[in-house]
């Protein structure tokens, strides 16, 4: 059995979870998210909590029995506390904006980098360096923060580029005249 799956979401005051034909809708104080439920899974919501069951023992139905219960939790977490993820630039003369709905970053090409900030993630830029992603989905902040990152990866010899904040970088000894 999955001890993942196994045990049951607590639902905390303010959250409301109904199903409907196999969708699943979380309501909370940040927002609402939805999530398509599997067939191979039963979801039951109770008053104060969530719980998923299998209908098999086949390693798919044991695999999406602990998926779905862990999906559920971020869904819970998401609209009560929501996520956040940050990044800093490290490099002399690079910066970042946020205009409109783009995040604008000069990170020491010829021209500036935009990636567009998808609806329900706000992207906050403080003093040019430090960039902050927020929102209720997990997956989509994680997706933007890697999309930033992957703008300009940091280098093993200076360090520049762009990292997360709790991100260690190893950095090389640069090569010696013999």
């Amino acid at each position: 059995m999955s001890r993942i799956g196994k045990k049951p979401v607590a639902l905390p005051k303010g959250v409301t979870a109904t199903l409907k034909n196999d969708d699943l809708e979380v309501k909370g104080p940040k927002g609402t998210l939805n999530l398509k439920i599997p067939a191979l899974v039963t979801v039951t919501v109770g008053a104060e909590e969530i719980e998923v069951t299998r209908h098999g023992e086949e390693r798919k139905d044991r695999a999406f029995h602990g998926l779905v219960r862990s999906l559920i939790h971020n869904m819970v977490v998401g609209v009560t506390d929501g996520y956040k993820k940050e990044l800093t630039i490290v490099g002399i003369g690079y910066r970042a904006a946020v205009q409109g709905t783009k995040l604008v970053l000069n990170v020491g090409f010829s021209h500036s980098v935009e990636v567009d900030i998808p609806a329900g993630v706000k992207v906050a830029v403080a003093d040019n360096t430090k960039i902050s992603v927020e929102g209720t989905d997990k997956q989509a902040v994680g997706e933007v923060a890697a999309i930033i990152r992957r703008v300009r990866p940091p280098e093993p010899y200076k360090g520049k580029g762009i990292r997360y904040v709790d991100e260690m970088v190893r950095q090389k000894e640069g090569k010696t005249v013999g």
